[in-house]
């Protein structure tokens, strides 16, 4: 039996209480967003092989560790929790992905546990750490559009609570997309030509 889904209202008034410190909050709130914290991690792991359930699970669990080990953060919302759950899954995948792709160049053998092994494939690992060098290029010109795409590719958010985190309309945050995708999809085909 599934969960019913938490109001927007009862999780922004949990992270709200964390920020204040208060640890009953942050024992209420895990079972409120894991679901969706699941989703966007498996969102990535649906690219792999089938059963990969236990890394999902690990990608949330030190996702989850990584923002409650967060000082100082001043949640603002439902949706603020969850861009920022993207960009620490974000992180977690590069650095995985990083770490293939240094095995990969070096021959050698990286120590890294069952889990971390499992969760990328070389050929999705080199594709991540090409779209990161890209995004971090285009942060460098346009750190809005660079915060659209993340917030939609690695936190799933749609466009209204993306629009709700950056403010911004939803169109902007559309166009922004749309420009974002056709730029990173020429500078990750220029990088791939380059390499040719």
């Amino acid at each position: 039996m599934t969960q019913p889904t938490p109001s927007p209202l009862a999780v922004t008034q949990l992270l709200i209480d964390c920020s204040d410190g208060n640890q009953d909050a942050f024992n209420k709130l895990y079972p409120l967003v894991y679901e969706e914290l699941r989703r966007l991690a498996h969102r990535y792991m649906s690219q792999e092989r089938p059963g990969q359930t236990l890394q999902t699970t690990a990608v949330v669990h030190e996702a989850y560790l990584r923002l409650i080990d967060q000082k100082h953060v001043q949640w603002q919302n439902r949706a603020h929790f969850f861009a920022i759950a993207s960009q620490m899954m974000r992180r977690i995948l590069i650095t995985h992905a990083q770490s293939h792709a240094y095995t990969k160049r070096t021959g050698g053998a990286l120590k890294v546990s069952l889990d971390e092994a499992a969760i990328l494939s070389q050929e999705r690992a080199s594709e991540l750490v090409a779209l990161d060098e890209a995004l971090t290029s285009l942060t460098a010109i346009d750190p809005r559009r660079s915060q659209v795409v993340e917030l939609r590719f690695f936190g799933g958010l749609s466009n209204e609570e993306i629009a709700e985190v950056l403010k911004i309309s939803p169109n902007t945050v559309t166009r922004d997309w749309n420009v974002a995708k056709s730029w990173l999809y020429r500078e990750m085909n220029k990088e791939q030509e380059d390499e040719s």
